[in-house]
């Protein structure tokens, strides 16, 4: 089973996913991150011009598109998807809001990012409650 981590109460959702991305780049990680395609986009345009000399490198892979050489998945530790994908090997997860997916089965930790937003508070909720009923270890830890 997999380790849930709900991290509740985020203010700035593509700024704070910013900075655990860069964080998990850092400790060496394999990352998946998951959003709605508008909020990738955001993401993957505030990755680029965030910190002039502190460049995180990631790829946005659309919907749709072929994957990148396995030269590529290899040394890209980041990646900002909108589905999971097996071949892309990635130990974490990070979850902006996709609610239809089964991304606990598809990594061995799981941070789901919920914002103060009320439906999406909701929305975190239901995902507590799927996770739960699923037997996954479940961690809250509230960013206000």
């Amino acid at each position: 089973m997999a380790e849930v981590v709900f991290l509740t109460g985020v203010a700035d959702v593509v700024d704070f996913a910013g900075r655990l991305l860069r964080k998990k780049y850092r400790e060496g990680a394999r990352v998946a991150l998951y959003a709605p395609p508008p909020l990738l986009q955001r993401l993957d345009q505030a990755l680029w011009v965030a910190e002039q000399l502190d460049f995180t490198p990631h790829v946005l892979l659309r919907a749709g598109t072929a994957l990148p050489s396995a030269v590529v998945i290899e040394r890209t530790p980041l990646w900002l998807l909108a589905r999971p994908e097996p071949a892309l090997r990635c130990d974490s997860g990070i979850n902006l809001g996709c609610d239809e997916l089964d991304l606990a089965g598809a990594h061995e930790r799981l941070a789901e990012v919920v914002s103060l937003n009320a439906d999406e508070v909701a929305a975190g909720r239901a995902r507590w409650k799927r996770y739960e009923s699923q037997g996954h270890q479940l961690v809250h830890r509230p960013q206000r």
